[in-house]
């Protein structure tokens, strides 16, 4: 895998311990004057406390020493959980140069954790590790936009090591493998990938690509196919298969011209084939792309219309 420059991890022990009255003031005061120092409240009989526990330990443990942990049983520390004002278990506050400077009570998912977690390291001055993937995927799109499709695939598939629910790096490495027209990788990588992001807009985007990419290996010549609709415009499946070779050979606006013009002379034809195709490439851009603004919005003219 690629050194992303994220692995000189620290062993957890120096990250995550737990602390007591009479080290709190060492483990969490002392100890956030130089790295944020994050103290969950939490006792044995607190149910969410067996969820947040572990999720906020692999949080820490993949920041990669920009923020520590520490647990707290007020079970066995009640006096300090007194002086902070723990009223309700679990607690999380975030310690840095000895105050607290967030927190949160309950259980939340790990998107919210995560987040958390960024904003801790960022408000002592440091880099989320969230920031360094999103850079790493950044510079492996560039790659990708220039050709360099199988140094991209390297560059996403090492963040996917990093952080295998990353749907940036598992959708642009389908594409990446798409552009290697590697195309039944590009399907097995997305039916590969973790269920809760196989719903996600750079997902769906990319299962858009795939099923276009496999489309324009079957789409005819173009030439031939223009000329079949030039001589008869209500040819719908010479201008649908017009459609699919225009826009393999990188003529998106074209490609959604003919579309909506099917869809204009006959909705419904094919079981509204038209207007799924159009789905399917607006799905596959990027939804601020030109070609997607315009096409929405005339399709929709002609729904209401």
């Amino acid at each position: 895998m690629m050194d992303l420059g994220l692995s000189n991890a620290p062993e957890q022990g120096d990250l995550i311990k737990d602390s007591t009255e009479a080290t709190f003031m060492a483990d969490v005061v002392e100890a956030s004057q130089t790295v944020p120092v994050i103290v969950d409240f939490w006792a044995p009989w607190c149910g969410p406390c067996k969820t947040l526990g572990p999720a906020l330990e692999a949080a820490v443990t993949a920041a990669k020493g920009a923020v520590k942990m520490v647990k707290v049983n007020v079970d066995e520390a009640q006096m300090l959980a007194g002086q902070l004002q723990i009223q309700s278990i679990p607690t999380v506050y975030a310690f840095w140069k000895g105050q607290p400077v967030d927190g949160f009570q309950g259980a939340l998912p790990g998107s919210e954790i995560q987040a958390f977690i960024d904003r801790v390291i960022k408000a002592a001055g440091g880099e989320a590790p969230g920031d360094q993937l999103d850079e790493a995927v950044a510079a492996a799109e560039e790659m990708l936009s220039e050709g360099a499709a199988v140094d991209a695939a390297q560059t996403f598939a090492a963040i996917i090591g990093e952080d295998p629910n990353h749907a940036g790096a598992y959708g642009g490495l389908v594409r990446a493998h798409i552009a290697m027209d590697d195309l039944d990788q590009a399907e097995a990588i997305l039916n590969g990938a973790p269920a809760e992001i196989a719903q996600t807009a750079e997902l769906e985007a990319a299962h858009a690509q795939l099923e276009l990419a496999r489309q324009a290996a079957n789409s005819g010549p173009v030439a031939e196919l223009q000329a079949a609709v030039d001589a008869n415009p209500d040819d719908h499946q010479a201008r649908f298969d017009l459609a699919q070779a225009l826009y393999s050979a990188g003529d998106g606006q074209a490609a959604v011209d003919h579309l909506l013009e099917i869809f204009r002379r006959d909705r419904e034809w094919n079981d509204g084939a038209a207007k799924a195709q159009l789905f399917t490439i607006f799905d596959a851009l990027k939804p601020n792309d030109p070609v997607v603004l315009n096409g929405r919005r005339k399709l929709s003219s002609m729904i209401f219309a």
